[in-house]
């Protein structure tokens, strides 16, 4: 088991999701990093595919309850272990050993937002369509972490890796995404894209695991009126009628009437950007 002794304001069991049932409905969820949530499951000796934690930027306190190999990846954090009154520092990016009854201390985010733990044998909460991710939009899959919570872990895969130290993504200080054209870019203005890829955008306080709403030059429409409802994929950014684009993430929901003015082809850099972090985006490379 794991015992939540703090919990933080987001953190959630986390894997590469539950693609494949958008046409019922459901979207993909899982890690907004995937890639970061696969490396510490190999710095962990897991498989790939296991549930850990997603934490978002003010950190989490845990108790294991028998010896395990624990590995953090993703955003610089100050990562602490307390065991029989002993307390030693640790490094994100490397298999730790924590002995039974060991306290897991993870500080906030130095920078970015998000940090992904892996514990070995993985978080075995029951899964929901093929995965064990919590889909904060649709209600799928475990709730966010109380204090209080105890997860239940799976049976060790196998032992840790030999490394020293895995290097993991940096946190950017400014976003570059690549969008292509989306399905209704001419309910906008001639020169609309343009204006989105000319002008810096920032990213607003009200951004979460759904999407990133981005403050900046308004897109001007051609069209007036509002779509009926139809489908929705990562990365769409959608323009409500403030002009304001919104880059949907993990849970976003599979439909919408706002027009979609173009999709960004990979929204891991937004994982780590933080309220006031420059986004600026980019047509495809010729």
């Amino acid at each position: 088991m794991i015992e939540v002794l703090r919990a933080g304001p987001l953190t959630t069991v986390q894997d590469q999701g539950r693609p494949g049932w958008a046409h019922l409905g459901v979207p993909r969820s899982g890690a907004l990093d995937p890639g970061a949530l696969r490396l510490a499951n190999r710095l962990a000796g897991n498989p790939e595919d296991a549930a850990g934690l997603e934490i978002t930027l003010t950190g989490c306190v845990l108790r294991v309850t028998r010896a395990v190999t624990v590995a953090l990846t993703g955003a610089p954090t100050d990562v602490r272990i307390e065991h029989r009154g002993r307390r030693r520092p640790a490094d994100v990016g490397r298999p730790l050993a924590l002995p039974a009854g060991a306290v897991l201390h993870v500080g906030p985010a130095r920078a970015g937002v998000r940090t992904w733990l892996a514990v070995g044998g993985g978080i075995a909460v029951a899964p929901v369509l093929g995965s064990r991710a919590t889909d904060t939009l649709s209600g799928l899959g475990p709730p966010p972490l109380r204090d209080g919570d105890r997860l239940p872990l799976g049976a060790p895969a196998g032992p840790p890796p030999p490394v020293d130290l895995a290097v993991t993504r940096p946190v950017p200080d400014e976003v570059r995404l690549t969008v292509h054209p989306g399905p209704r870019h001419d309910w906008f203005a001639p020169g609309a894209l343009d204006l989105l890829c000319r002008d810096a955008y920032t990213v607003g306080p009200d951004s979460n695991r759904v999407g990133a709403r981005l403050a900046g030059a308004a897109l001007p429409r051609a069209r007036a009126g509002e779509l009926p409802s139809e489908g929705l994929v990562l990365g769409a950014v959608q323009v409500p009628p403030d002009g304001q684009p919104l880059v949907f993430l993990a849970d976003h929901p599979t439909t919408g009437g706002y027009p979609v003015v173009g999709v960004v082809d990979d929204v891991t850099p937004l994982a780590q950007a933080r309220p006031g972090t420059t986004v600026r985006f980019h047509g495809p490379q010729r």
